[in-house]
């Protein structure tokens, strides 16, 4: 039942990320859209007119830090900037996908810690509190000396291979590598499912070799759970594991389709059934495919965003 904020101090804007996301979560929400508007000078610079008073509101602004990635982030830095100087109460970023969440350590010699930089930026901006979803790694939520809510899309992803009538005996959740081994298990406990684990390892980015399968998967349907899908190499590549390990079916299901370079060709190509993923980044028509399902988030997000205006837990929105 969607909620009716429209008399309230609740404003939500919307970025060019994805706006069809913001509109579906402004309806949940029962109200109308914020009025602003982004242009550019001749030489790329962004500027942005908020045009309407938002002089005392809690104004939730929603942006992914999706391809153009630096487009959109500044974009968005540029709105926190503009929210904070129009007297707003709360500055609250809701990005759906956050960008540069893989660089989130020093895996070697002089790299920069980019996750890190973009929450630091975020704060500098102006932002009271940020809402994400399936951060690539959780400990970037240490990032923010600001107040953060994680959203979780696994109970949607499990609540739809539910729908989909396979026996509980025969589905087994495996993960494509040992970082996503939690993301794997908190699937199987609701799917009530066994897990799997693919060892690999990555010569160089976007580069996966599978080297062999952690658990029983023979005569199994295999769902294969990530975060974010990029060029699809690791997936694929698990898929293609996974059948010649002796699973019957290969699913395969992440929170952000990034799906960039050969990605779509490959997922066509490959030995994965469906792959079901949701629009925390928009997909273009290019980007679409008869084996791809797309799960809207919109429910979700209103609720953590109506939970944060009215002081409610957001935890219990996963118990």
């Amino acid at each position: 039942m969607p909620y009716h904020y429209a008399n309230s101090q609740l404003k939500i804007f919307s970025l060019n990320s994805n706006n069809p996301l913001a509109q579906e979560i402004a309806q949940e929400m029962g109200v109308e859209l914020g009025k602003s508007s982004v242009k550019h000078f001749s030489d790329g610079e962004v500027q942005i007119s908020i045009e309407e008073s938002i002089r005392g509101c809690d104004v939730f602004i929603v942006q992914s830090t999706s391809a153009p990635v630096n487009e959109h982030l500044m974009e968005l830095l540029i709105m926190v900037d503009a929210v904070k100087r129009a007297s707003a109460r709360t500055v609250n970023v809701v990005m759906p996908y956050y960008g540069y969440a893989r660089q989130d350590r020093k895996a070697k010699a002089r790299e920069p810690i980019t996750a890190k930089l973009v929450a630091n930026l975020l704060e500098t901006a102006g932002a009271t509190r940020v809402i994400v979803l399936d951060l690539h790694a959780p400990q970037i939520q240490g990032f923010f000396d600001i107040l953060i809510d994680h959203l979780m899309a696994v109970p949607l992803l499990s609540d739809y291979f539910k729908t989909k009538g396979i026996p509980e005996d025969e589905i087994v959740i495996v993960s494509p590598d040992h970082g996503g081994v939690t993301r794997a298990r908190k699937m199987a406990e609701r799917l009530k499912a066994p897990i799997a684990i693919i060892d690999k390892r990555r010569p160089k980015p976007n580069v996966a070799e599978v080297m062999n399968i952690v658990g029983n998967v023979d005569g199994k349907v295999a769902i294969l759970i990530d975060d974010i899908i990029d060029t699809a190499g690791t997936i694929t590549i698990g898929a293609d594991a996974l059948r010649a390990a002796g699973a019957k079916e290969v699913y395969a299901c992440c929170s952000h389709p990034v799906l960039s370079g050969p990605a779509i060709e490959r997922i066509e190509n490959s030995s994965i059934k469906e792959l079901v993923v949701t629009n925390t980044i928009q997909l273009p028509e290019e980007k679409k495919s008869p084996k791809i399902t797309e799960l809207s988030v919109a429910k979700l997000m209103a609720d953590a965003i109506s939970r944060v205006y009215e002081n409610k837990s957001v935890s219990t929105l996963f118990d």
